[in-house]
């Protein structure tokens, strides 16, 4: 027997649905302040349809997306001020480490070329 649309769950069944533990859902209820389900006698938690569609968008963006945290809340709340979807951005160029490898020499144009047809391949599937 299942739900109909538009129920509200308890966090059991919205830790089944998302596949995570019911205590990553306590924990994004501290920080996004938008996920706040009805919390009944002995703190029983009830997610409305409309935290359970902002739970759903948080685990995409955590889990599949591979934003942080901090990047989640600043994706929903660029969501929230704006009325749509966040625009699509570049990210950010990622900062080289004290002991990263050295840098590629001219010596390794075979690398390069190979590279450089990676990332052609992977802007097309972006795009």
């Amino acid at each position: 027997m299942t739900k109909q649309s538009g129920a509200f769950l308890t966090i059991g069944e919205l830790s089944a649905e998302l596949n995570v533990p019911q205590h990553v859902l306590r924990y994004w209820e501290t920080r996004f302040p938008a996920l706040r389900p009805l919390q009944r006698a002995g703190n029983r938690r009830y997610y409305r349809p409309h935290d359970v569609e902002l739970a759903r968008r948080i685990h995409r963006l955590l889990s599949v997306e591979g934003y942080t945290v901090r990047g989640a809340q600043q994706a929903l709340a660029g969501v929230a001020s704006a009325g749509e979807k966040a625009p699509n951005r570049e990210p950010a160029p990622a900062k080289v480490a004290e002991d990263s490898p050295r840098p590629v020499s001219l010596g390794d144009s075979d690398i390069l070329a190979r590279l450089s047809a990676v990332r052609a391949k992977l802007v097309a599937a972006l795009d």
